[in-house]
């Protein structure tokens, strides 16, 4: 069972980091409900970049390593850096600010 656990996460994760990808470089995003929110589709592929390296960190720091308690402050590090970048996701869904030149 765990080593299918870990291929999900690997796919997801994959997923993840292409469609950040896509945004990134080319500005598209996946067609759905949530895509007429973006604003400004290059900042959320950061946005899902952070998080997913996040959720990797935490995952394979954490669960998916076994009941080994040597690196919880890891995987904690990484739930962090998982909000980060869902903070930054969030901005992306607000206009940018005006500059005064």
């Amino acid at each position: 069972m765990h080593e299918v656990l870990v291929i999900l996460a690997v796919l997801v994760l994959t997923t993840g980091a292409v469609l950040s990808a896509a945004a990134i470089t080319v500005g598209w995003l996946a067609p759905g409900r949530g895509r007429a929110k973006v604003l400004r589709p290059r900042v959320w592929g950061y946005g899902t970049l952070v998080a997913m390296a996040g959720i990797g960190t935490f995952l394979f720091d954490g669960p998916l390593r076994g009941a080994d308690m040597d690196n919880f402050p890891v995987a904690m590090g990484g739930m962090a850096v998982f909000a980060a970048g869902l903070y930054v996701q969030r901005q992306a869904m607000k206009p940018a600010r005006k500059t005064s030149s």
